[in-house]
């Protein structure tokens, strides 16, 4: 609460703003949602490599090298829980197989996680301009938080919900609709972010926006094909989408 001698107390704050270019004055930001979700794996870091080098341990090392699959099977694994993957695959092993991924997945996370160019910032802007914020992933609670803080994000999101949040998960729509409520939000004032056909068919589902990334595992092709309200190749085309210049219509 401002000090009664504030002369701003009581007024109207101003809106957040963005700057033009390194020239430009700044810009007012008025947030399209006034929630937004955001998908943790390919979309807020870069986990990409580690997760296909976490599948190809555990595939070799549990059924040996001589095991069928392809880099493009395992990309597609990507968004779902690992064990519902592992049961349709190779039943007689699923348990091993989770076991071997979690453990070489835990032990190689600081060297091989990457960093996506501009999310921080965006996240940060987001927040700037008091939308509420949060991570709906199917990784379990242990891993989701060691790779936000690898990516600078820890302690910055309103929530984190994970694996065991939700006894179903993407593509069902249980997981989003868990968010919305922890944000205290209808799921229609509420855009998810995701790099994965399973992101938008689950937030289709659960009513909300969704926003496609190019840069995590989905192939454009793909992800255009799911239909998405906006498709985006950069973080900056992202944080123009979600927090436009004047924007003050209806979410869309």
């Amino acid at each position: 609460m401002r000090d009664s001698s504030d002369p701003l107390a009581g007024s109207t704050p101003e809106p957040p703003t963005r700057a033009t270019g390194p020239a430009g004055p700044p810009v007012p930001v008025h947030p399209r949602w006034p929630g937004v979700l955001f998908d943790l794996d390919g979309t807020l870091v870069d986990t990409i490599g580690l997760i296909l080098a976490s599948y190809d341990h555990a595939l070799t090392s549990i059924l040996g090298a001589d095991v069928r699959y392809t880099p493009e099977e395992a990309r597609g694994w990507i968004g779902r829980p690992l064990m519902p993957v592992f049961e349709e695959r190779y039943p007689a092993h699923a348990v091993a197989l989770e076991e071997a991924y979690r453990t070489w997945n835990l032990a190689n996370t600081a060297r091989l996680i990457r960093r996506y160019p501009g999310i921080e910032d965006t996240v940060r802007a987001l927040l700037d301009a008091q939308v509420r914020v949060g991570v709906v992933t199917s990784k379990r609670a242990q891993p989701a938080a060691l790779a936000l803080q690898h990516a600078g994000l820890d302690g910055l999101v309103d929530l984190v919900a994970t694996m065991e949040s939700t006894d179903r998960h993407k593509p069902d729509p249980a997981p989003l609709l868990h968010g919305a409520t922890r944000l205290s939000l209808p799921p229609e004032r509420c855009v998810y972010v995701g790099d994965a056909v399973v992101d938008l068919v689950a937030a289709r589902a659960a009513g909300m926006a969704s926003i496609a990334v190019t840069w995590g595992a989905g192939e454009r092709s793909a992800l255009l094909a799911a239909e998405p309200d906006h498709v985006v190749d950069t973080a900056a085309e992202l944080a123009t989408i979600l927090l436009p210049a004047d924007y003050g219509g209806d979410p869309i």
